[in-house]
């Protein structure tokens, strides 16, 4: 089997995965007359194109697992359990569309999260209402993806960003944020962990946490995808917060992520660039984060 034909099948089996049946457009691709609000040169572009997303996108599952009401939602209104693949697939498409496609399509995909956050209310067991749209709620979805996306850039990405670029990175996911519907997204690091550092005192592992990352640690995909999640799931849980981990009650054991899951993370990345797997599509429909 040539290097050819091995890089087209594992490059066909993780699109599969990420997108099921959607067409992937060229990354470059940019529409001069309706150009997406994510500028051509946003460090957005760059980051959301690697592969080091799949880590940041479980890292930031899991750390949205530590707010009650936004799980308690998710337990109520969400079928992630019986359709993992699905709620992956319209994800990456979000993203796709956010990022690559045009303004008009990036408005469509965010026009349909509104409006399926504009239907989830529910009430909590203490008789609090919850809404999806809650800006509060949806800050806090926001700024555990940009953190965990930015962080698993930093760590498996192609390239780092410069401090001024991770900076650009925050304030350009901010314009899709605010489209979402939350207040005061930030424009820095320094302001992101700030605004994440705002949130602890509502934080706590609720049993919708620990239903969520029982499923997270073994979700039912594919036999043969199991080993290489299972890599991306103990990363992604070494790059959480000491006090998160704690709170969730995963571990990481002494050395075993500098000597263990880093260079073994590396490596797959490495190997998914070589086969030229972006881990988004550009005809999304729907946004699931926890909040989807």
């Amino acid at each position: 089997m040539t290097a050819e034909l091995v890089r087209r099948r594992v490059a066909t089996v993780v699109r599969k995965l990420v997108i099921g049946q959607s067409t992937i457009a060229p990354i470059a691709a940019w529409d001069l007359d309706d150009p997406n609000p994510i500028a051509q040169d946003s460090p957005v572009r760059l980051v959301h194109a690697d592969p080091a997303m799949f880590v940041g996108g479980v890292r930031a599952l899991l750390f949205q697992t530590l707010h009650p009401v936004a799980m308690f939602g998710v337990a109520e209104h969400s079928d992630y359990e019986h359709d993992p693949l699905g709620r992956l697939q319209r994800t990456a498409s979000f993203l796709g569309k956010t990022t690559y496609g045009t303004a008009a399509e990036a408005n469509e995909a965010i026009n349909v999260v509104r409006a399926i956050h504009s239907r989830v209310v529910g009430t909590m067991p203490d008789g609090t209402i919850y809404r999806a749209d809650d800006p509060r709620l949806l800050g806090w979805v926001h700024a555990t993806e940009v953190d965990s996306f930015l962080t698993g850039h930093q760590k498996y990405g192609a390239t780092r960003l410069s401090p001024d670029e991770c900076d650009r990175y925050i304030a350009d996911m901010g314009v899709i944020g605010t489209a979402l519907g939350m207040d005061d997204a930030p424009q820095s690091q320094a302001e992101l962990a700030a605004m994440l550092d705002s949130y602890r005192d509502e934080l706590a592992p609720s049993k919708q946490c620990r239903d969520a990352t029982r499923f997270l640690f073994a979700p039912a995909l594919p036999i043969g995808v199991l080993p290489f999640y299972g890599l991306i799931f103990s990363s992604a849980v070494a790059m959480l917060p000491r006090w998160a981990r704690a709170m969730l009650l995963l571990p990481v054991a002494p050395g075993i992520d500098p000597l263990l899951l880093r260079p073994a993370m590396s490596a797959l990345t490495r190997g998914l660039r070589w086969a030229q797997v972006a881990p988004h599509a550009d005809e999304s429909t729907e946004h699931v984060g926890v909040e989807g």
